[in-house]
């Protein structure tokens, strides 16, 4: 017995010294790498940027060590966002060991207004006499396919496919399932069209929720045939009669019908790289990374040190408090707006919006900071991929509001849930609860037990003076009668291109376009930007997030596109209050 206690405690022992060596070890390791991430990097000559498609690309970059962490090759690779993408391909078309652009396509979508923006800077790079290569080794997706479009030349791999089919969107309903473990949900809402609670209450769409998606959808896909259409000289009738048939789903069938203009394998493929770069096929070829490309210097240029222009980034659901990495916290952005505003440094604000929106009252907390702000210096809105219900309510206040056509915004309404699992409860889990109230309604809302009618009165009355505020304020920031914004109103989701004729917003354009405005706007030339929230120190990161990120990092491997069913269930989680937010989570694939 002595002898095995002995054996135990040394094992015990050598695990717990193992443990701490490893954590040292790992942080050694990660020192390195921040620290070298703030090194400046050189590439040789005859160098090809590579642009990875088909990856979650964010708003912004991100500086967190784990965001790229491997776990099966234990590599870090951090992402880079849409903001050094649009920055390293503007650099790299005036950097002469830049050749040219190879678009490398992978399975994950983005979302198709970052394809846009990322697809016209392409576009114009290719106006420096640069080659621009896209490639697929298995499936090309659509909004992959879409970008790639803007590429002088099109391969995949011979046993590959284009997933070219149109688009779809999907609506998920839960009420049977609710109902099959006793669970009620009581819905108030304004608007026909906010369609966010018929998952609760509905075994399928209503008609008002299918006309606005055959709405939406069918402008998105309008606007990526014609992009087609004029990239590859094919009308969009045909492209529509090959989406219907399949066509691209075989290699061949792709090529036949001048979708990609080679079937190819990968050395064929660097090799055409190599000829296209001056090279012969023996010499060798460097693949420049965009993570790499980034810490590469560009040309300088004179930069007035005290003007400046804030760029306020907004991505996800809008949640009261501080928020995280993954939202946005209603008291945490009005300090950043609000410091924004006083520093006289700052001559005009960007507000990047990629958000289905979110709670209310954290939406006008933000609303308030931003119309502050734009009574003393220029606004502008950029929008994202989504900018609809709360990301619309904190765009409204902006001085002038850009939006891709693709990007969908509007969503004017607001809804309130409230869970009634007194049967789950009693019959389902044999769980009773008694209630000792002070005044007649001191357990309002409560999930025990169904709303009396005078509590459905109250709800309802919340969820109206909500929705009062909500177009009184978008019609005071567009410039329109109030009237008018609740004819557009009642939860109606829009594309961009739908927005700007309505009059929801300025004009069509990106975050670069955005920016650009800010500075006529603010009649500055000489300024440099700064990007908001700012990065928390590494080290601090690193302790405060080692577990959850590599988390998120090993789940995104093992659950691959299936992995926002589990950041849908998260968003889910931090619905509280009355919510001004999309109808539902919307995917368009």
């Amino acid at each position: 017995m002595k002898e095995f206690l002995k054996y135990t405690l040394a094992t015990i022992t050598g695990i717990i010294i193992a443990s701490i060596l490893f954590f040292i070890t790992m942080l050694a390791s990660l020192s390195a790498i921040i620290a070298s991430g703030t090194k400046p990097a050189s590439i040789s000559e005859n160098s090809v940027l590579v642009l990875k498609a088909g990856v979650t690309i964010p708003d912004r970059s991100s500086q967190n060590p784990f965001a790229g962490f491997d776990p099966v090759n234990m590599t870090f690779t951090p992402a880079p966002g849409l903001n050094d993408i649009l920055r390293n391909i503007e650099k790299a078309s005036a950097d002469e060991k830049i050749k040219g652009i190879l678009i490398e396509n992978g399975l994950l979508p983005s979302g198709w207004a970052t394809t846009e923006e990322i697809r016209d800077a392409i576009k114009k790079f290719g106006e420096s006499g640069k080659f621009v290569i896209a490639y697929s080794d298995y499936i090309m997706l659509q909004e992959g396919y879409y970008l790639s479009t803007a590429a002088d030349k099109i391969f995949i791999n011979p046993a590959s496919m284009i997933d070219f089919k149109g688009l779809s969107g999907e609506v998920m309903f839960y009420k049977k399932a609710l109902e099959k473990i006793g669970v009620e949900v009581q819905v108030t809402r304004h608007g026909k069209f906010k369609g966010a609670v018929e998952p609760f209450l509905l075994e399928e769409l209503s008609k008002e929720n299918e006309e606005q998606i055959k709405d939406y959808v069918g402008s998105i896909w309008s606007h990526v045939l014609a992009g087609i259409s004029e990239a590859r000289d094919i009308p969009t009738d045909q492209l529509n009669i090959m989406a219907d048939n399949l066509v691209a789903n075989i290699a061949a069938g792709a090529l036949e019908n001048n979708l990609v203009d080679g079937l190819i394998y990968r050395d064929t493929l660097i090799d055409t790289l190599k000829s296209l770069s001056g090279l012969t096929t023996d010499d060798k070829i460097e693949f420049v990374s965009m993570t790499k490309y980034t810490k590469v210097p560009g040309q300088k240029r004179t930069v007035a040190a005290k003007t400046r222009i804030s760029v306020i980034y907004a991505s996800g659901s809008i949640v009261m408090g501080k928020g995280n990495n993954y939202n946005i916290g209603g008291n945490h952005y009005r300090e950043i707006i609000r410091k924004e505003r006083l520093d006289t440094t700052v001559k005009a604000i960007v507000l990047r919006v990629n958000s289905p929106g979110g709670n209310a009252i954290a939406s006008d907390i933000i609303w308030r900071e931003l119309e502050l702000a734009s009574k003393v210096k220029p606004v502008v809105v950029s929008m994202g991929n989504y900018a609809a219900s709360g990301g619309y309510y904190i765009s409204a206040p902006g001085t002038r509001v850009f939006s891709n056509p693709v990007t969908i915004t509007g969503s004017i309404g607001v809804f309130g849930l409230i869970p009634n699992a007194g049967q789950l409860m009693n019959q389902k889990l044999g769980i009773f609860t008694e209630t000792v109230n002070t005044n007649k309604n001191s357990d309002f809302p409560s999930i025990y037990r169904p709303m009396n009618i005078y509590e459905k009165e109250v709800m309802q009355s919340s969820i109206e003076k909500v929705y009062s505020d909500f177009i009184s304020k978008v019609a005071s920031g567009r410039k329109m009668t109030v009237e008018a914004v609740d004819q557009i109103g009642e939860g109606r989701v829009y594309t961009g291109s739908h927005a700007l004729e309505i009059g929801l917003v300025d004009e069509m354009g990106g975050l670069k376009a955005a920016i650009n405005e800010a500075a006529v706007m603010a009649a500055i030339e000489n300024y440099s930007i700064r990007e908001l929230p700012a990065i928390e120190d590494p080290y601090t990161k690193i302790l405060s997030q080692l577990s959850g990120d590599i988390r998120m990092s090993i789940l995104k491997k093992e659950m691959g596109e299936y992995v926002r069913f589990f950041n849908e269930l998260r968003e889910i989680k931090n619905i509280t209050g009355i919510q001004a937010r999309l109808p539902y989570f919307i995917e368009i694939h």
